[in-house]
């Protein structure tokens, strides 16, 4: 997958609804999220984020890709995102993606850490 596909799949997993998730999450992902229970995996990863409020917009910025072997790659980035209603979210992001078949892609983990609040 070129890059800038890469991005524009990662940010579809950001705006989209629960249909979007269920479609390009594995059943087998792990993730790590901010709020409790922090780590979840399996169809509980896909139910937690698809019953969250949608982003209206995000940016990346910091992108790092990384392809350590074939069908495998791995991105780093930091994500701004914005929410009607004055909502804003910053977070140092990784998701790694598997490969099923041609131009057939899963995440298979994400994990996000908040940028700490200026006080």
């Amino acid at each position: 997958m070129e890059d800038n596909r890469i991005w524009e799949f990662e940010r579809s997993l950001w705006l989209g609804d629960e249909a979007q998730y269920r479609t390009l999450v594995d059943e087998e992902c792990v993730m790590v999220l901010p709020q409790p229970p922090f780590v979840i995996s399996g169809e509980e990863a896909a139910g937690r984020v698809s019953d969250t409020p949608r982003w209206d917009d995000v940016t990346f910025s910091d992108q790092t890709v990384s392809r350590p072997q074939e069908g495998l790659i791995v991105i780093g980035y930091t994500a701004r995102a914005t929410r009607e209603g004055g909502d804003d979210y910053e977070a140092h992001c990784t998701s790694t993606l598997r490969r099923l078949s041609h131009e057939e892609w899963r995440v298979v983990q994400h994990q996000q850490t908040p940028t700490p609040v200026a006080a």
